[in-house]
């Protein structure tokens, strides 16, 4: 779920900090850290979206046959 967000902020960031040739200050915000910060929670968001669907994976098999 959260792996489409991860990868829409991490390309959102490349592109800010890789092809953003403007200004890179806006109203006093650093648009180059802004573009960094995207990237490191991007990959944090794609990073948690692995671990915890490798937990929702995890089964419990429980044999309840009685004889």
């Amino acid at each position: 779920m959260y792996i489409g967000a991860g990868i829409l902020l991490l390309l959102i960031g490349l592109v800010i900090v890789f092809a953003y040739n403007g200004d890179m200050s806006i109203a006093g915000l650093d648009i180059g850290a802004i573009g960094w910060i995207a990237i490191v929670l991007g990959v944090l968001a794609i990073i948690l979206s692995l671990i915890l669907d490798r937990r929702r994976r995890e089964t419990i098999v429980r044999d309840d046959r009685r004889y």
